[in-house]
């Protein structure tokens, strides 16, 4: 635990600074990201290229800079959450269609529909805008306990509540039973481990397996599912527009609503690719190989 003890104080100091001057921590992290160590550099390339094989290969650089100067950005954001203030949360991040928000799920429980976009920490904080009676903030613990404290600290700073992914489907239980109205924060584009695969949805050209929790929740508990897309407004400032995907009592075939969610996702990252997670080893499974496996699987589920 030795880690939190390390990193909560220096963050906290760090959310209390200028802006300015948490920009320079970042433009020096970028530089120790891209420059010095090379994160994850040929997982990047790799993928850049294979997204966007119609790019040049200058297009594909600058793309490539342009993706480490973000991802710095979005390490000092979240550091810095340990001590921002909620009138800061607010100026920060803006809904540009609450109201349609408030149309689509009055009453009712909602998954919101995210992805490693923008500044994904800044929009879990729905709580702020009391729109629903709780919050919960889906995640994978980390096996570093301090780390996994850290983040579970500053994310409930403004009322929601972090819930691993194996205790989802309980907390939802427990939110009918109460007849509470809950908005499950869901970053639905990581990839799932070789055993939890069930399916495959083209995306970014290629064939990609995706979580199933959110559709599989979202049928059961008739939620209607909405994306947030996100645009970074200039840095440190994002906009968020509400989209709805699925309004949680019409009749889908199974896949449906995550080829919904990947085509979204999609049409986003094409927008500004650069603030997608490029150095996520999203395609590392084989679809041949998975097929090969689960023939009972082939072509009927592959939507």
């Amino acid at each position: 635990m030795w880690s939190y003890y390390l990193i909560y104080p220096l963050a906290w100091v760090l959310g209390r600074l200028p802006y300015k001057i948490q920009f320079l921590f970042s433009d020096a992290v970028r530089w120790v990201l891209y420059r010095v160590v090379r994160y994850r550099l040929g997982v990047v390339r790799q993928n850049l290229l294979a997204s966007f094989p119609e790019k040049s290969p200058q297009e594909r650089r600058r793309i490539e800079r342009a993706f480490y100067a973000h991802l710095a950005d979005v390490f000092i954001e979240t550091l810095s959450l340990a001590s921002v203030s909620e009138r800061q949360i607010r100026e920060r991040l803006r809904y540009l269609n609450p109201e349609d928000l408030e149309r689509w799920t009055a009453g009712r429980s909602w998954i919101s529909a995210m992805a490693h976009y923008g500044s994904w920490e800044y929009t879990t904080n729905f709580d702020l805008y009391r729109t629903h009676d709780e919050t919960l903030a889906v995640y994978r613990p980390l096996s570093n306990r301090g780390a996994d404290r850290f983040y579970r600290r500053i994310r409930s700073r403004f009322g929601v509540q972090p819930v691993p992914m194996h205790d989802v489907a309980r907390e939802m239980v427990r939110c009918v039973r109460e007849r509470k109205a809950a908005t499950l924060a869901l970053i639905a584009d990581q990839t799932p481990p070789w055993p939890e695969i069930q399916n495959w949805t083209l995306f970014l050209g290629r064939w990609t397996p995706f979580f199933t929790g959110m559709e599989k929740l979202a049928v059961r508990f008739h939620l209607p599912v909405v994306f947030l897309d996100v645009r970074k407004v200039r840095r440190g400032y994002y906009e968020a527009r509400f989209d709805l995907l699925y309004d949680g009592d019409e009749a889908v075939a199974e896949g449906e609503i995550t080829r919904r969610y990947a085509e979204r996702l999609e049409r986003m990252i094409r927008t500004r690719p650069e603030l997608w997670m490029w150095s996520h080893r999203r395609w590392k499974h084989d679809r041949e190989e998975w097929l090969a496996r689960h023939p009972q699987r082939h072509k009927s589920k592959e939507k």
